[in-house]
């Protein structure tokens, strides 16, 4: 091999090693943030949550035509109301007073299901507000006798839940913020956005007011959250899997966990979904 010859194929070597090391160095700077990436895991929010145990009391039945969206006691009776979807032709969009020895409601006021679907309602100062799902319009009644009395809008695109703290009317609307309405003239006066261990906790649907603190169902999912009305954090779950596991063991219409009501009076609480065959009073610290 001649000179020339040997110094191009030195080259050529010394060349072809070049590439490869910087192909390696490429390579080696390559892997570690997708090593990272991969090792990496995220808790779910809801495992980080102290849950508040609980005791199942009592069962007592439940309409299971009643497509429930609203539970609530009022002057000691328990008022339910219910929304009506094409797939399940036999449901209505209706509140009334639920009748703890047979489930039915006895009907006080219904809206005509092929405009509106009913959602939420709440009763503050003798008079009964509730919110309905796409229309964004609510209606209000007198809680005496049951008439309507008025109407009034909303900028949410949808009405989910109600409840009450004694002065505000607060709506869930399927997302984790809460919306506060001054009851004279329905205007908001507040948004409070709701965490679960830092994550927005969205689908936050029927809601009571119990003791302080918010509680909520969460769309498809088997738990109650305690709300601080505070800062929005979430510091508690109450695990209703094994109530809903039973009843849809025994009752195949069973849809979703909904609605929660709470009887300042007795101190008597009770929970339910739609279209369930039973009513469960449970018992937890609160």
């Amino acid at each position: 091999m001649n000179k020339s010859k040997h110094f191009i194929f030195s080259r050529n070597i010394q060349t072809v090693f070049s590439i490869l090391s910087i192909i390696l160095v490429f390579n080696s700077c390559d892997e570690t943030p997708k090593t990272t990436i991969k090792t990496e895991t995220v808790t779910p929010p809801e495992s980080t949550v102290a849950e508040i145990p609980y005791s199942v009391l009592t069962t007592s039945p439940h309409d299971v035509s009643s497509f429930t969206e609203g539970f609530l006691f009022h002057n000691g009776q328990l008022f339910e109301s219910t929304g009506a979807t094409a797939e399940f032709p036999q449901t209505k969009s209706l509140f009334g007073i639920v009748d703890v020895k047979t489930g039915k409601i006895d009907m006080k006021a219904e809206l005509d299901k092929s405009v509106y679907f009913g959602e939420g309602i709440v009763v503050l100062k003798n008079k009964i507000y509730q919110v309905t799902y796409k229309n964004q319009v609510g209606f209000i009644y007198d809680a005496a006798t049951y008439k309507k009395i008025g109407q009034f809008n909303y900028a949410n695109k949808e009405g989910w839940g109600l409840t009450t703290d004694g002065t505000s009317i607060i709506m869930s609307d399927g997302s984790n913020v809460l919306t506060y309405f001054n009851p004279e003239g329905m205007t908001v006066t507040r948004t409070l956005s709701v965490s679960n261990n830092g994550y927005a906790e969205n689908y936050l649907n029927e809601l009571e007011f119990i003791n302080g603190f918010i509680y909520a169902n969460v769309w498809l999912k088997n738990y109650l959250v305690k709300i601080n009305p505070t800062d929005g954090k979430i510091i508690g779950i109450i695990d209703l899997s094994a109530i809903e596991g039973k009843e849809k063991m025994s009752n195949v219409s069973a849809k979703e966990m909904n609605g929660i009501a709470f009887d300042s009076a007795t101190n008597k609480i009770l929970v339910t979904g739609k279209m369930w065959a039973n009513i469960y009073q449970i018992d937890f610290a609160h």
